[in-house]
C-alpha cells in the first residue's frame, strides 16, 4: 500500500513509519520542507498541500500536532487547538476533492475527549466531557467530516497515554523513578488509561485495513489503571521506592490548568471497538507493557 503519514517524526509516527516500511508499504511523509519524492509538502497554518501527490495514495494517516505537555496560556491554548483543527481540515479538504481517493483517513484524537470521569467506565458511545482538552478533541474530530462527506471511510482514534521509553509521560518520569523519588500524583485516585507503543502502531494499522472501524476508536489497553497502580507497578519494575507522593500544589504552580486537566484528572477508557473487531493486544496488562518497554 502507499500511505501517507503526518507527524511521522513525532513518538508514534516514527514508531508507525518504521513499522510500515518492515510491512513492504510505501510512505510518503507531510512536511513542510519542499517534496522529494518521498515527503509531500504541505503548510497546515497556510491550509495549503500539494493534493496531486495525494492522488491514488490507499490512505493517509494524520498524527501531527502542536504538544500538550506545556503550560497553558492563551498563545499556547491557540497554538494547540489550531494545529489540530486547521491541520485535520486541510488534510480533510484535500481528500474530498481527489479523483482517486484513499480508501481511509485515519486521523489522531485523544481520551481528553471525555474529560475528567472518575472512575466512570467509557467507550466510544459515552458522552464528551468538559474542559479545553475536551473541547478541542470535538471540534478536531469534526474537522475530518469533509472527507467523510466526500465518501472517505473515517477513523478517530483516540490515543491514551502511551507507554515508550523514548518519549511522552513514561520517559519524563523515568528518571525521577530511578532515583527512588517517584510517588502518587495528589491522591493517586485519578485513571490512567494506557497503551504500549507498539499496541499503538498496530492499532493504526488495524485500523487502516479493518473496513468495520469507522468513527472514533479507543485506543488504549483493556486494563486502565489508577495513578496510585501505575506508580507501585513501574516501582515493581524498577526495583525502586514509591512513597514520595507529589503534592498537587507543585505542578499546578509549574503548569497551571495544564496540570488539573492532564495530572490530576483521570479518565477509565476502555478499548470497546478494537476489541469487537478482533483486535488482540500484545501487552494488555501494566507490568508486562512497562516490562517490555524498559527491558
Amino acid at each position: 500500500m502507499k500511505i501517507v503519514v503526518s507527524g511521522a517524526s513525532g513518538l508514534v509516527g516514527s514508531a508507525l513509519t518504521e513499522f510500515l516500511h518492515s510491512e513492504g508499504h510505501e510512505i510518503l511523509k507531510l512536511s513542510r520542507g519542499n517534496g522529494n519524492g518521498k515527503s509531500v509538502h504541505w503548510d497546515p497554518e497556510a491550509g495549503t498541500i500539494n493534493a496531486s501527490e495525494l492522488e491514488g495514495v490507499d490512505a493517509v494517516v494524520h498524527l501531527a500536532g502542536e504538544s500538550v505537555a506545556q503550560r497553558w496560556n492563551d498563545v499556547t491554548k491557540n497554538k494547540i487547538r489550531d494545529s489540530r483543527i486547521k491541520g485535520t481540515r486541510t488534510i480533510a479538504e484535500c481528500v474530498a476533492k481527489l479523483s482517486r481517493k484513499p480508501q481511509v483517513l485515519v486521523c489522531a484524537s485523544a481520551i481528553g475527549y471525555y474529560g475528567d470521569r472518575g472512575s466512570e467506565p467509557l467507550t466510544e458511545e459515552s458522552m464528551p466531557g468538559t474542559g479545553f482538552l475536551a473541547g478541542v478533541c470535538r471540534e478536531w474530530e469534526d474537522s475530518a467530516s469533509p472527507a467523510a462527506a466526500g465518501g472517505v471511510r473515517i477513523v478517530n482514534l483516540r490515543f491514551g497515554v502511551i507507554i515508550s521509553k523514548s518519549g511522552g509521560a513514561l520517559a519524563k518520569m523515568l528518571p525521577i523513578f530511578q532515583l527512588g523519588a517517584g510517588g502518587n500524583l495528589g491522591s493517586g485516585n485519578q485513571y490512567m488509561s494506557w497503551i504500549d507503543i507498539e499496541d499503538a502502531v498496530r492499532a493504526i494499522d488495524f485500523a487502516i485495513n479493518t473496513n468495520a472501524l469507522a468513527g472514533p476508536v479507543n485506543v488504549v489497553g483493556p486494563k486502565p489503571c489508577t495513578n496510585a497502580e501505575f506508580t507501585s507497578t513501574l516501582g515493581k519494575v524498577l526495583h525502586r521506592p514509591t512513597f514520595l507522593p507529589v503534592p498537587s500544589f507543585g505542578p499546578r504552580l509549574l503548569f497551571g490548568e495544564m496540570a488539573d486537566e492532564m495530572l490530576f484528572s483521570g479518565a477509565k477508557v476502555l478499548p470497546s471497538k478494537l476489541e469487537k473487531n478482533g483486535f488482540k493486544f500484545q501487552y494488555g496488562d501494566l507490568e508486562s507493557a512497562l516490562r517490555h518497554e524498559l527491558a
